[in-house]
């Protein structure tokens, strides 16, 4: 028997979508291919609907980053309990800010490219301010020293990742190992005595000690 015609898709409105879709849509893109690859029309084709329906969730890119960045602080920032002594809370601050970013590289992307914030993520930017005050800066001189301590944390993880994404996309030996197996002893004595061991030295998590070296020169030279 001959088969029925299928059922004409009837114009009309897209489907009706929520933000909560819109977000974690979003979220699903850049996660698996990058912030570069999350367009308003590549996001209504992931979702079924039309660039035009979004519009009524997020007016634009950035409005929809905003979002992103504050879905994933609200499930990732986790409040720590926060030690008495100033300088303790500035380093436990910001180690749960390193900590939290260091999993989802493509959050320090957006916060180094684009003038964009989380408003889930002040409470953190707060205490390490608060607490460089506490420690006899000025606010404005403990705003400077917030602003140096983002640009280690964010600075670390950009270098570590992108260190990491080189080497697993190029299984060669890197340009930097050539270069340290070739080194003339009297020209360069330090570097040639460490050189073998110069990639696993710089592979280690040193984070917290240049925290903390980093508040202390901070505090030194208030």
């Amino acid at each position: 028997m001959p088969q029925p015609p299928a059922p004409r898709r009837t114009l009309g409105r897209p489907p009706r979508i929520s933000r909560e879709e819109v977000v974690t849509t979003a979220r699903r893109i850049v996660d698996a291919e990058g912030v570069d690859r999350l367009t308003m029309r590549r996001l209504a084709t992931e979702i079924g609907s039309t660039p035009m329906a979004l519009y009524h969730h997020v007016r634009n890119k950035e409005e929809l980053l905003v979002l992103l960045l504050d879905d994933y602080a609200a499930r990732t920032l986790h409040r720590p309990e926060l030690p008495a002594q100033p300088r303790e809370r500035v380093v436990v601050a910001a180690a749960a800010i390193h900590e939290a970013l260091a999993a989802c590289p493509w959050i320090v992307e957006v916060l180094t490219a684009d003038d964009l914030m989380s408003t889930s993520a002040l409470w953190f930017v707060e205490q390490i301010v608060d607490g460089l005050v506490g420690c006899g800066l000025t606010p404005e001189r403990a705003v400077h020293g917030y602003r140096t301590i983002w640009y280690y944390t964010a600075g670390e993880i950009v270098v570590r990742t992108t260190a990491a994404r080189r080497r697993a996309n190029d299984d060669r030996p890197a340009y930097r190992e050539r270069v340290f197996a070739d080194l003339d002893p009297s020209e360069l004595p330090r570097l040639a005595q460490v050189a073998a061991h110069w990639a696993p030295l710089t592979a280690e998590n040193t984070y917290l000690d240049g925290l903390r070296a980093l508040v202390e020169g901070l505090l030194a030279a208030r």
